[in-house]
């Protein structure tokens, strides 16, 4: 690792987060270059596909990407770090003897993506002496040239460094003059620009953008040396910059003075407000452990959603095929065929790829399938899973659910996770109408720490915020906070889910998967829900 490579990662990691940084350095104002021209790619991906079946290839497809990255890292009134990367190449996939294969190249030239094609097809023969059956691929439509884009109204990419740097500085001044005594806020940049071509007579042009500002706002009790913190309520998003003109009509005031934001997302006003939570946590009492009725906000259950229904309810896990790394699932495939109760018969959990703002959405998936929605859960019951065309005729189905994914031109395209997120209530019910409700019970905000068990079945989360409802009314902060679950029984114990008027999307932006590791970035939606007889404890005494 060079010098300057050493100096990204050192500013990234005093933010508190270790990001990859694929590519190479470039100038801000690279990131604003044209695209690569649309007939290029297409003679390239042309080329490739010609390659790979005089080679023997009985399928092929190409992806040509300029991938763009920015971070913007500050601390206080100091900027830390800003950091531009480009990476530009082309991967090749075929099936040759009933086998995958795979190569890739960072060279855009005619010779050197024919002869990434031909290696591949290659590798796919080799690999076919250890195959034990062929590859079976749902069918696809060719959909011929089309072109597809996050629907953005600022392009981030074109903002001047400057104003990027004076909002987060802005931000921590925020944070600073209501009460922090250090805040660290960051802004990250990504545009995907992908092309897709295929066999089966798809040309596919993608142009994805996504945002996120990540804040950690800190106070100290100097007295004492005790400090608690309080991260930003800002939800990674698949927007442009307009994310953060914070909307005032997006704006939501929560109980407790929390606020939250729906497709915008003013970071001042949120910076401060962390200032004073954060204060407030120094003298807010410990938790008794027991057994409580949880109210969790979107901002909250986003993460449970992720870890106890998106990853579980990946075929590849069900199937054993990440044991390895990520672990496998409890709702392996017997669950389905019996009408597995997953939780109680107001949960509708689903799949959807081309949610607004969401960070997974997309027209097409990375195998040039038609993005669409589709049930996990319905009504309580486990009724499917996440699958890509080779997983389709494992479940007796003829069609992928398109949640292909790479993280690169240069990784190998595989299933990821999509945009699951919990239906909201059909009935009309305010979250200050679910408080009034509960006599007994914790309400949280915000996504903290947690563990989960290799089978996704036994769980622990904590959170950011947590207010003490008694008798229907939130009566104070109180502090330690974390529950235990099993997943079944925890979302048989949903008793209450708010309208769609609550509905909020968080969400990962580096989600990781696979051997080689990649990240995707995948949101999670859902209103306000509530949880009955859900067991707290406390974790400054489970510290011991």
């Amino acid at each position: 690792m060079d010098r300057r490579n050493f100096i990204t990662l050192a500013g990234l990691t005093a933010a508190g987060l270790l990001i990859p940084l694929p590519g190479r350095l470039i100038a801000a104002e690279a990131l604003a270059d044209g695209r690569i021209d649309v007939a290029i790619k297409k003679a390239l991906a042309d080329r490739a596909l010609q390659a790979a079946t005089e080679a023997g290839a009985s399928y092929c497809d190409v992806r040509i990407g300029r991938y763009l990255n920015q971070f913007v890292v500050t601390r206080e009134d100091k900027v830390q770090n800003v950091v531009n990367t480009e990476s530009i190449g082309a991967g090749v996939r075929v099936i040759a003897n009933g086998t995958w294969g795979f190569a890739a190249t960072n060279q855009l030239t005619a010779e050197a993506i024919a002869a990434a094609a031909r290696q591949a097809v290659a590798i796919a023969k080799a690999n076919s002496v250890i195959q034990t059956e062929p590859v079976q691929l749902a069918p696809v439509k060719g959909v011929g040239e089309v072109s597809w884009a996050t629907p953005i109204k600022k392009n981030a990419m074109e903002v001047p460094v400057k104003d990027k740097v004076d909002l987060l500085l802005a931000a921590n001044a925020a944070a600073l003059a209501a009460g922090a005594n250090f805040v660290n806020s960051t802004l990250f940049l990504v545009n995907e620009q992908k092309y897709f071509a295929s066999t089966d007579g798809s040309y596919i042009d993608q142009d994805v953008h996504r945002i996120w500002v990540p804040m950690q706002v800190t106070a100290v009790d100097k007295a004492s040396g005790k400090f608690r913190s309080r991260s930003g309520f800002g939800s990674p998003m698949g927007m442009g910059y307009e994310y953060l003109d914070g909307d005032p009509a997006e704006r939501v005031s929560m109980p407790g003075g929390a606020i939250a934001y729906r497709n915008s997302y003013n970071i001042v006003e949120d910076a401060a407000a962390a200032a004073r939570q954060a204060r407030e946590k120094l003298t807010a009492p410990s938790v008794k452990p027991g057994k409580y009725d949880l109210v969790l906000d979107p901002d909250h259950l986003w993460l449970t959603i992720h870890e106890s229904v998106g990853h579980p309810l990946e075929l590849d896990r069900v199937l054993g095929y990440e044991a390895n790394f990520a672990g496998t699932s409890f709702a392996t495939l017997d669950k389905r065929a019996s009408g597995f109760r997953y939780g109680s018969e107001i949960v509708n959990l689903f799949a959807d790829k081309t949610q607004p703002h969401s960070l997974g959405a997309v027209g097409y998936d990375d195998e040039g399938v038609p993005t669409k929605r589709w049930d996990l859960v319905k009504d309580g019951i486990l009724v499917d899973y996440q699958k890509i065309r080779d997983q389709a005729h494992i479940l007796g189905q003829s069609a992928s659910d398109g949640c292909c994914y790479a993280d690169s031109w240069s990784s190998v395209q595989f299933q990821r996770m999509p945009n699951v997120s919990l239906a909201p209530g059909k009935t009309p019910l305010t979250v200050e109408q679910m408080i009034a409700d509960v006599e007994d019970g914790i309400y949280i905000i915000g996504n903290g720490s947690f563990s989960i068990d290799q089978q996704r079945y036994n769980a622990q989360f904590g959170g950011q915020l947590f207010y003490e409802i008694k008798d229907g009314k939130i009566t104070g902060q109180i502090e330690d906070v974390a529950y235990q679950m099993r997943t079944p029984e925890f979302w048989n114990a949903c008793a209450a889910i708010c309208d769609e008027r609550d509905y909020r999307i968080g969400g990962s932006f580096f989600d990781g998967k696979g051997q080689p590791s990649q990240v995707s970035a995948v949101s999670h939606g859902s209103a306000t829900a509530r949880f009955n007889g859900i067991n707290v404890i406390n974790t400054a005494r489970s510290l011991g």
